[in-house]
């Protein structure tokens, strides 16, 4: 999946990158105009300053209608630069308007006698109350056309107004070359803020985009994919991919098991039809030959008992496979002490009645619970009785189904580790590769499919020995080689030694 740099709209890193940038904007204006607001009012307050030092100047001076001689002939004086006067300095680059008591003019000037020029007329035109001006003593803004000024007045002994303005245009300017070029660091702010805050989002991001293209890829049949925790985002997007890793664990661990079970079950239906189908197709065959009368008085005899075999191999089956069921349900099972010595010897014998001929040999405590000299006790298991005869019994039934009837056998009953007995049969048989190995426990497996069922047994023994020692939260292994024969290794706890009883001489 390709990503763009510039993030689509409706994305979250869109929508962070255009939230940062909207509030920097704001910010930025805000600071930009409170900026210019205060650079105005500095500027005002210096021109209202300079204002004020020239009224005080001119208050100071004892003018009146007959003073205005000197007011025409300033011009002069400030054009000659003889005057170093304070009147002379306050009066310099400004414009100057003198008005009568009534407000009207009397007479003009602007760094000289030039009477009545337009801009002063202007100027006086656009005057509000002259003498509520000069009442106040404070400056006031005064637009005339396009031109602002900042004008203060003055009242003469004799009435007479003087009022002096100063041009804005110069102000106006500043604040013009200051708004383009907070404009133009604005700009450049946003730009690198909204470069930031992608790269930012970028990256901080980046976790959940690889969470959505892990679930895609899941989604297409990819389970083993996980989400990188390798990266720089924040802890709780760490935190996510962690927890998400250990789903998708969880669920790709429960799809395996679960189509390991399906594979099972589906072999174990297989398996169990072709068990049965062969039975009934005997019995059937048997039964259609009774029926047509093709059979003689002896035949018929022999058809029989192979019907009732075949009957009786068929109800040992579902036996067997009912019994496995329960076992890997809900074992019922009553656990107790128990010599698991006296099973062996009782299997032992019932094996050496069946093959007197195998060499036998049993490695057990004497009188099954004493080790020989030297030795410590050996405790009894702890399971269920009939359980346990069931594993002896089956894995006594394999080694005397699948080797040779003179083949050597050794049975060991033993202490292991802390609290565990140990069972270990050993045969001298042709042994397993390491491919039947694993699956000898498997229902209905055969290590030599073209084995004659009737000798090879169900299938199922191996089955139901692992599924009884489980339940006694026991162990089984195996260890075999081709032509090495097989030793089977069952461990099973031991039960609690009882508490000695104390009796009073």
């Amino acid at each position: 999946m390709r990503r763009c740099f510039w993030p689509r709209p409706h994305s979250l890193r869109g929508r962070f990158t255009i939230a940062n940038v909207i509030f920097l904007a704001v910010g930025l204006v805000l600071a930009a105009a409170a900026s210019i607001a205060a650079t105005y009012m500095v500027l005002i307050s210096e021109i209202d300053d300079s204002l004020r030092s020239s009224q005080s100047a001119l208050s100071q001076t004892a003018l009146d209608a007959n003073g205005l001689r000197q007011l025409c002939t300033l011009a002069d004086l400030l054009s000659s630069g003889k005057s170093d006067s304070s009147i002379a300095q306050a009066f310099q680059q400004d414009l100057l308007i003198v008005l009568d008591p009534k407000g009207r003019p009397a007479t003009m000037c602007r760094d000289g006698d030039v009477p009545f020029s337009a801009e002063q007329r202007r100027l006086a035109d656009a005057l509000p109350d002259a003498a509520r001006l000069a009442r106040g003593g404070q400056a006031a803004t005064v637009t005339s056309g396009n031109t602002e000024y900042r004008v203060v007045a003055l009242r003469l002994s004799d009435g007479t107004i003087v009022v002096k303005g100063t041009r804005l245009n110069g102000v106006r300017h500043a604040i013009g070359k200051l708004l383009i070029v907070e404009s133009g660091v604005g700009v450049v702010l946003l730009a690198l803020l909204a470069t930031g805050s992608l790269t930012a989002a970028r990256r901080r991001l980046s976790p959940l985009e690889d969470m959505v293209e892990t679930a895609s890829a899941i989604a297409e049949g990819d389970l083993s994919r996980r989400i990188g925790t390798a990266r720089h985002g924040s802890l709780e997007v760490e935190q996510l991919s962690t927890a998400l890793n250990a789903m998708l664990q969880q669920i790709e661990t429960a799809l395996t098991d679960s189509e390991r079970a399906t594979d099972q079950l589906r072999r174990f239906l297989a398996d169990a039809s072709h068990e049965l189908r062969t039975p009934l197709a005997s019995v059937r065959g048997y039964l259609q030959l009774y029926e047509k009368g093709m059979l003689d008085a002896d035949e018929q005899d022999r058809a029989l008992g192979r019907v009732s075999a075949e009957a009786l191999r068929m109800s040992r089956l579902v036996d067997e496979l009912l019994a496995l069921a329960r076992l890997e349900d809900r074992p019922t099972l009553t656990f107790r002490p128990v010599d698991l010595c006296c099973l062996v010897r009782d299997a032992a014998a019932d094996l050496a009645a069946q093959q007197p001929g195998r060499p036998l040999t049993l490695l057990l405590p004497q009188g099954g619970r004493d080790l020989p000299e030297g030795g410590r006790e050996l405790p009894d298991a702890l399971g269920d009785e009939a359980g346990l005869r069931q594993v002896v019994g089956n894995l006594l039934s394999n080694v005397r189904v699948h080797t040779p009837a003179d083949s050597p056998l050794t049975i060991a009953v033993e202490p292991y580790g802390d609290g565990e007995l140990r069972l270990r049969i050993s045969d001298s048989g042709p042994g397993l590769s390491a491919q039947d190995a694993d699956r000898v426990f498997d229902r209905f497996f055969r290590a030599a499919p073209d084995r004659a069922r009737d000798t090879g047994g169900s299938g199922l023994g191996m089955s139901i020995v692992q599924a009884v020692v489980h339940a006694h939260h026991g162990t089984v292994t195996l260890d075999t080689a081709p032509g090495k024969g097989l030793t089977v290794h069952v461990t099973l706890p031991a039960a609690p030694a009882p508490a000695p009883v104390l009796v009073r001489a």
